[in-house]
């Protein structure tokens, strides 16, 4: 097609038409000779939507699992050690792990600042579990000897530990007002694994899900609680006491 001395190649470099439908096409399938068979694939194929930049706290934890969580919902996940890799995130997901260790180690790396920022700045921020602790105003119940930095954001107060040690871990279907699911069945399956809870929210946090404490609970804690709050939604930020990012639905 090119009659030219020129290359083939010098030639699709120099009229920018690199990746064309007559250079992928077979040699001589091609019924014009002149440039404008060579039109750009760049303007006659839809562009692709941009994923989602969705960021995982990588400090400790379950943030593999967030990840692998995230790109089965279709997004990009971006392991955050570092201030800088939260450039270009549209969300942020604080996994579960242990919140005291967390803590310490965001505040060794200079990162409570930046998690801060971000999320003043209208950043979503999701925390699982640990999570839940870490963006809680206030620890009622459990809090370790001496406190712990929080980053804080959501107007509630949770027990560290409400669900006891990890042999007390458990799964069951939880009716769940997850944002945007537009499904009839609203049951989800929740995991508790050496779960907090939240004792009481603020006017201003929508409760997403309950759970109701099988009588042998109510019996051990006699103090009368029935139920207690582990989803709630304030604003940009989200929590949950339990781990969607170990089960295959991608609703949460």
């Amino acid at each position: 097609i090119v009659s030219s001395p020129e290359t083939k190649d010098t030639w699709l470099r120099r009229n920018d038409c690199s990746q064309t439908l007559c250079h992928r096409a077979a040699p001589g399938t091609c019924a014009s000779a002149t440039p404008v068979c060579r039109v750009s694939l760049r303007h006659t194929m839809p562009s692709q939507p941009k994923k989602p930049r969705v960021g995982v706290l990588a400090i400790q934890g379950s943030f593999a699992e967030h990840c692998a969580h995230v790109k089965r919902a279709g997004g990009e996940a971006v392991e955050v050690r570092k201030a800088e890799q939260l450039a270009g995130c549209s969300g942020l997901i604080i996994p579960g792990g242990e919140s005291t260790t967390m803590a310490n180690i965001a505040r060794r790396w200079n990162l409570f600042e930046p998690l801060r920022d971000f999320q003043a700045k209208g950043g979503a921020v999701w925390g699982t579990c640990a999570g839940l602790i870490f963006l809680a105003d206030r620890i009622g119940a459990g809090a370790k000897q001496g406190g712990q930095e929080l980053l804080g954001g959501l107007d509630v107060t949770v027990d560290r530990n409400f669900f006891g040690s990890q042999i007390d871990s458990f799964e069951t279907s939880l009716p769940c007002d997850i944002p945007g699911d537009d499904s009839l069945d609203k049951n989800f399956r929740a995991l508790f694994i050496r779960a907090p809870a939240i004792l009481s929210a603020g006017p201003d946090v929508e409760v997403m899900a309950s759970y109701t404490l099988p009588a042998e609970k109510r019996t051990q804690r006699g103090d009368g609680l029935e139920k207690i709050i582990v989803a709630v939604k304030q604003k940009q930020l989200m929590a949950t006491s339990f781990h969607p990012e170990i089960t295959s639905d991608n609703r949460w």
